[in-house]
């Protein structure tokens, strides 16, 4: 069984102005995912919706070594990582599949926004 995390990008600022029914979509296409993941095979064990990117906090050092803390946003794109999933699959192509539930966005004009999906580096395969 591999782990895969399913990183949502979102547009913050449409996701706000959204009314109460392209929101609730949205929640309605992340229960069709979780369905689907159940019904497949696959194994949610972990998701959050993740705070607007205005409230994220960057923590880095200096040159003399000190911390630095950062308010965000930082990137410089429209899009912001607004959730994810972790999830146990023994088909990658059958989750790419399911992902593409989430690959569409109401609240931003039904606009396609890619779902990217990554393994997570199995360190007891390499005894580490």
């Amino acid at each position: 069984m591999t782990t895969y995390v399913v990183l949502l990008p979102g547009v913050e600022d449409a996701w706000e102005q959204a009314t109460a029914e392209q929101q609730a979509q949205v929640f309605s296409r992340h229960e069709e995912f979780a369905r689907l993941l159940t019904e497949r095979g696959h194994r949610i064990t972990a998701g959050e919706e993740l705070t607007h990117s205005r409230t994220a906090k960057q923590v880095s050092r200096d040159p003399a070594g000190r911390t630095v803390v950062t308010d965000g946003p930082f990137a410089e794109t429209a899009e912001q990582l607004s959730g994810f999933y972790v999830v146990e699959s023994d088909d990658l192509d059958d989750l790419l599949q399911i992902c593409a539930v989430l690959a569409e966005d109401p609240a931003a004009g039904n606009v396609g926004i890619p779902v990217e999906v990554r393994a997570a580096v199995d360190h007891t395969a390499d005894g580490g």
